[in-house]
């Protein structure tokens, strides 16, 4: 009975879709343009080669090599082997999904047990800080010191995340191999030089293996970036995100914090970016709009954990784990929003001091606007580079294997 109302339900919001996508064609072409337009310029250049390089690092044994090395610090802190290290940082270089992306592919390796990467996706799925300081912070707020306040609030809240899901199925028996030894640089390179040798692809296969992965990872990215952008839009013409949000109108006043922060909360729930901007957009107070920011921030947005479910759709990682962390991570995220709030963010904005601020204003808003404006402009020619080399890839393994046959 009940997998028959799932299927009654999922049909049913399939049809409304459609016909909400044929009543309100102009407001869809427009999500959906502006969605494709985020992915064309910024996310599929910003994302691939991270997603290549990961690739190549796993294939190469680099990844084993600095499994080795963290394992004493990892192993205590998260209860994850050290190959986490490379997951944590990653994730946080190049931002969402690429901390679930390279965690599927070691459990997939057999380098992580299942609970290891449940523990490991909840806390290594962060924002990018051209993200934090360059979109949110100079694009829609024009304050580069905010970007200090909601990067350390992220980083931070990340981390205590990852110290909290040490604890999830402590008791597990099913952990990967824990090594007695401590930092051993021989042991490493010993480790690195196996997985190589094991893997037996030449370069050229290995290369184009990782190419056509990542190509075919960005695409379903992409996919859910232009669906969403395309959903939340339509829910707001329609009056369902305000009737939605009014909900969330009394949680607000419980927190006191502004009910005008309700639609772009829920907004930001949705995704990040249109969130991000409709808060800096509210007229509320500096204070109330970096709480809101982080939490979404946090939280991922339905758009990111949705890439994240389907990501991990491909093993036996599971969703749940990942969505407990991102409402921890929304939590607090937030409460260091408020702790932190004068330290770095008020204390560098009044300038009595006179000392010179940990990341100048005038440098953070220049280096952060010229960057995001060379990949608007060049991004759209690494797509197309991109796209027309995976196409030759797979047209060149295409041919080998009728050759073969």
């Amino acid at each position: 009975m009940k997998s028959q109302v799932k299927s009654f339900i999922l049909a049913l919001f399939t049809i409304v879709f459609a016909i909400l996508l044929i009543k309100y064609p102009d407001q869809a072409l427009s999500a959906s343009i502006r969605g494709l337009n985020m992915w064309w310029e910024i996310v599929f250049p910003s994302l691939l080669p991270f997603f290549i390089i990961s690739e190549l690092m796993i294939g190469f044994g680099v990844v084993t090599f600095i499994g080795v090395l963290f394992e004493p610090i990892m192993r205590p802190l998260f209860n994850v082997p050290g190959s986490g290290s490379f997951v944590w940082a990653m994730g946080m270089a190049s931002g969402y999904p690429s901390g679930a992306k390279i965690t599927a592919r070691l459990r997939q390796e057999k380098q992580l047990s299942r609970i290891e990467a449940e523990r490991l996706v909840s806390f290594t799925n962060a924002s990018n800080p051209l993200f934090i300081f360059g979109a949110i912070a100079v694009g829609f707020f024009n304050d580069p010191s905010l970007g200090i306040l909601l990067a350390a609030s992220h980083y931070a809240g990340n981390t205590m995340v990852g110290l909290v899901m040490r604890f999830y199925c402590r008791k597990d028996t099913g952990t990967t191999k824990k090594s007695s030894e401590g930092f051993s640089l021989k042991r490493a390179f010993r480790e690195l030089h196996k997985t190589r040798i094991k893997d037996e692809r030449p370069f050229g296969k290995l290369f184009g293996d990782a190419v056509l992965s990542s190509l075919q990872t960005l695409l379903m990215i992409g996919g859910f970036i232009i669906i969403f952008s395309v959903l939340n839009k339509l829910l707001f013409v329609t009056g369902i995100t305000e009737v939605i949000a009014a909900s969330f109108s009394l949680l607000l006043m419980l927190l006191q914090l502004p009910e005008v922060l309700s639609i772009p909360i829920f907004s930001g729930l949705m995704e990040i970016t249109m969130g991000s901007q409709m808060i800096s957009q509210s007229g509320t107070e500096m204070l109330y709009a970096a709480i809101a920011v982080s939490f979404i921030l946090g939280f991922n947005g339905f758009s990111v954990q949705a890439q994240v479910a389907s990501i991990l759709a491909e093993t036996d990682v599971r969703f749940l784990p990942y969505f407990i962390g991102r409402l921890m991570h929304g939590v607090f995220a937030s409460v260091l929003c408020i702790l932190l709030f004068h330290p770095l963010y008020l204390s560098q904005s009044e300038g009595s001091s006179g000392a010179v601020p940990v990341l100048s204003k005038i440098g953070a808003q220049n280096w952060a606007m010229n960057f995001l404006e060379q990949l608007s402009y060049y991004g759209p020619l690494i797509t197309i580079a991109s796209l027309m080399t995976g196409c030759l890839i797979l047209w060149k393994q295409l041919k080998a294997s009728h050759s073969f046959k």
